[in-house]
Parts: C-alpha cells; structure tokens; sequence
C-alpha cells in the first residue's frame, strides 16, 4: 500500500475488486506516470481534495469542463434549484431549447443542434449523420486525435501517408474499423493524396481543431483552412470535434478562433457545466436527415436531462458576461513559460504548447506538431515530473499526451504558487 497516500491506496485495492482496473475511465488509473491514482473526495475554485485530506492546485478540471473552477457557487444554486423539480423527465423541457439557442448565438456554422449525454455519443451520431447525408461509407480522422470510444474511431494509424484503419482494441470489428482512414495531423499532403485516391467514398473528415488528446497541439498556420478546401472541393462533411475546444479556447470556439466553417460540430464538457453532456448540430440541411424529421436515427434516454443542461445555461451566460478569454490567456502563457524556464534552468528541456487556457509541457527537444513528435517525448521523465508536483500539492493530467487547463479560479497567487512548486520539483529532477 502507497503509504503517503493510504486512504486512496485502500480505495484502489477496493475498487479494482468491483471496477476494471479500479477505475472507470482507463487515464485515471495513473498507468501513464506510475504510483496509486488519487480517489477525490471534493473540488473547490482551483483546488481539489482527496480522500487523504490533502488539498491540491488542479490542472485536469475534469479534463476541461470546469472553466469557472469546482462548484461555483451560481452554478451550484442552479443545479440545486432544478433538482427540486425533478431529476430527469424523458420528455421535452424548455430548458433544452434556451441551451440550444445559447449554443447555435456562440457558434454560427450551428442550425440546428441534438443534445446527447456524452461526447462520445456526439461525435458517434455525427458520423452516422454524415454518412446517411452523403450516402458514403468512409471517414477519415487524424493520428493522436480522440473522438471517444465508437468502435469506427478506434483505430491504430500504421505506416505511411495514409493508412487504413486497423482496430486498435479488441471487439472492433476489423469490416468496421476498414471504414476509417487515419492520416498525420498538421499533413495537408497526406489529406489531399487519400482525396484524390477515393474521395468519392469519403462521407466526413473528422477532426480536433486544436488536439488535446495527444497533449495539446494547435494547428499549423494555414492548416484548417486547408482542410476545409479539401472536404469542400470533394463534397465530404467536416466535423469539428470541439467537445474539448468548445468554449474553452473563445466562446465560439476554436472555429471562432481560427475563422472556419465547418459542416458539422460537436461539443460537451462545459455545455454541461461539469455534469454529463454532449451535443452534435450543423447546417439546417444535414441536421434534418436525424429523426422524427429524416431517416437517420439517434435517440437518448438522459439527452437533454435537465440538471445537465442547467448547469450548461448558467455556465454560458457566466461566461459570456465575464468574457475572461484574454485573461485566461494571458495566465496561462504566464504559467508554462514560468514553469518550462524552472525545469530549462534545471537542465531539462521541454517544449511547451499552448492555445487558450489549454497547455501541455512536453518533455522533449523538437516542436510538437503531430502525434509522432509528440511520442517523442520522455514520458518516465513526465512522470517524475508529475509526482514531483504532487508532492508540492500541485495536481497535472496523469499522462504526458493529455492536455492540462486553467480556470477563472487561477488566480495570481495560486499561480505563483504553482511556479513555485515547478521550481522545487525541477530541482527534485535534476538531483536524481
């Protein structure tokens, strides 16, 4: 048993009797960086507590949703409030339109929009929706990006320019998972060459504007742009995946942000203001194929549950009358470059990237453009690092490919105090 950390120790054990690895999403389980997972017990503005009793400086705020920082007090009140009436209906509220009506004012490419439960649920819909509007079967998506776990997502990107899909978990069906191409991120030629090959039978490109899911890397200067040419000339739906970037990176988003049209959105995390939540909309064409109106079926016993999509409306007009897009920025850039000079002055070279308040310090020497440079990068060193920070209260994503977040909640002086602890676990590292 971890004996600086016994309570979460004895949970573990416990929960790897009654869960699958004792967890229910696989990266909580700390298999990226060693040691025993903390089991949370609280979470306040920028800190969470766990079972210990230890209080920490959060960087995953749930891996994105919480921009506001942990259960802000409005938000709170509003979810209590909703619950008083009724946790869940399983028919229409008119709270699901005000949150639709939040959504498509933020994102102009958005007609019409369907709520769901989980951004899985989104970007699986999404798909099916493309391929029923463009009667193809195939989709193209990008090494290191993660949609969710639809088995035509799951797939390992091979050798090449451009590779069909493989399966890359057991219980995907390899006639199923032959239907997605992967191709590099950041590789217009690549794109380009798997269009000119059968774009014919290419139904949607599916793609994370700004990749979170291999640590954070923006894209290339001219490189949506290109993409959004390329499905335009051959007449395939472009996806935008921005569960992640939707409303994190600007309040329209990272189309907002880089100035793109795509065909098609999905979103979640901080629609839901923290609780479970997702969403897929688009032009007004595409979206009405979905059923009752079009063939196409998508259904869902919880989309639209009323305390989710509370927590969803109080959490956008929050954040449209604070505006904190520049601040959230601007602390952020504060942050990783604080912490990156710490470990350089300490002899260790990372790379840091950024866009918004999303950042990942990569422990490498070379940009970090692409999946394969990313992996290039010392994860045991990483996860050195991380347990490093842990030990100074300072809590970072338990994975060097997983993007890290800043809240409102950051303040100034818990910044600093996270400079502070870099510094003493960079010396910490370079001791060792």
């Amino acid at each position: 048993m971890n004996t600086n950390y016994p309570k979460s120790a004895a949970l573990f054990e416990q929960a790897q009797r009654v869960i699958p690895g004792g967890v229910n999403s696989p990266v909580r389980a700390f298999r990226g960086v060693g040691g025993t997972p903390l089991f949370i017990q609280s979470a306040k503005g920028a800190t969470i507590t766990d079972a210990d009793g230890r209080t920490y400086i959060d960087y995953v705020g749930s891996w994105g949703p919480m921009i506001l920082g942990h259960a802000h007090d409005e938000v709170i009140a509003a979810i209590q409030q909703a619950a008083t009436r009724g946790t869940s209906y399983g028919a229409p509220t008119e709270l699901e339109i005000q949150l639709a009506e939040s959504v498509i004012d933020a994102f102009p490419s958005i007609e019409k929009l369907r709520l769901t439960s989980s951004g899985t649920e989104a970007t699986m819909s999404a798909l099916r929706v493309a391929r029923g509007f463009t009667g193809r079967p195939k989709i193209v998506k990008f090494e290191g990006c993660y949609h969710g776990h639809g088995d035509s997502l799951l797939v390992r990107a091979g050798s090449g320019v451009a590779t069909l899909g493989l399966p890359d978990s057991p219980g995907v069906l390899a006639e199923v998972a032959q239907n997605t191409i992967t191709v590099p991120f950041n590789d217009q030629a690549a794109l380009e060459q798997i269009f000119d090959q059968i774009g014919e039978q290419i139904a949607a490109v599916i793609i994370e504007p700004v990749v979170g899911n291999m640590g954070c890397v923006p894209p290339a200067e001219g490189y949506l742009q290109a993409v959004r040419r390329i499905t335009q000339k051959h007449g395939a739906v472009l996806i935008f995946d921005e569960v992640m970037t939707g409303f994190r990176v600007s309040f329209g988003g990272a189309q907002q942000l880089y100035g793109i049209i795509p065909d098609m959105t999905c979103l979640g995390k901080i629609i839901g203001g923290g609780l479970p939540v997702g969403a897929f909309g688009g032009r007004r064409e595409i979206m009405d194929v979905v059923a009752p109106v079009g063939p196409v079926y998508q259904a869902g016993t919880l989309s639209g549950n009323p305390l989710a999509v509370t927590a969803g409306i109080t959490t956008l007009r929050l954040l449209k009358s604070l505006d904190p897009y520049a601040s959230l920025k601007e602390t952020t850039h504060q942050l990783l470059d604080s912490m990156s000079n710490e470990l350089t002055r300490a002899g260790i070279t990372t790379v840091g990237n950024q866009v918004g308040s999303m950042f990942t310090c990569f422990f490498t020497s070379k940009p970090v453009s692409n999946w394969t440079t990313a992996a290039q990068s010392n994860r045991e060193l990483y996860g050195r690092f991380f347990h490093a920070m842990l030990e100074q209260g300072i809590y970072l994503a338990p994975s060097q490919f997983e993007a890290a977040f800043v809240s409102i909640a950051h303040t100034q002086e818990i910044i600093d105090r996270t400079i502070l602890a870099a510094q003493n676990a960079a010396k910490t590292l370079a001791l060792k």
